[in-house]
């Protein structure tokens, strides 16, 4: 067990916890930060995606140990549901989610991309959010979201 040091969502947190332990486990069961979701535990489908200093990260293989001194950004620090980020925002007027469980990976992925590329084509959203695995109907309105957000910010 080791003291670990986090920057989550603009805040300082101090954990005490095996250093091996994967960064999800910490933000979900320690944290209680439930962006984030356990999806293959593979750093395959994006489900555990936030963002670490800019970049895009699997937390459910990532050790904790990796993030300290870091700043990390989980779903809840783009807004929240009495202020939320326009994306956020854009996702629940478009009702772009279905089954919402890949929406974590989706949304931090579409932050990032809108981050770097304000008026994105289809096809820079479509390579942006093509390493999240979704299996929902909804893909024509998340675009639509991300379009509505791009507008908007």
């Amino acid at each position: 067990m080791a003291a670990i040091t986090l920057t989550v969502n603009g805040r300082s947190r101090t954990v005490d916890t095996d250093p091996t332990t994967p960064l999800l486990y910490i933000l979900r069961n320690e944290l209680e930060l439930n962006g984030p979701r356990f999806g293959c535990g593979l750093s395959q489908c994006g489900a555990c995606t936030v963002i670490m200093d800019g970049s895009a990260v699997r937390s459910c293989t990532l050790p904790v140990s990796s993030a300290q001194g870091k700043s990390v950004t989980t779903l809840e620090g783009l807004g929240s549901v009495e202020s939320p980020h326009i994306l956020q925002k854009a996702f629940v007027e478009e009702q772009a989610a279905q089954c919402g469980f890949c929406m974590n990976g989706i949304l931090m992925n579409a932050k990032l991309l809108l981050d770097k590329n304000p008026n994105p084509s289809v096809t820079d959203i479509k390579q942006g959010l093509a390493n999240v695995l979704c299996r929902c109907g909804s893909h024509v309105r998340v675009i639509r979201a991300i379009q509505r957000a791009a507008r908007e910010m």
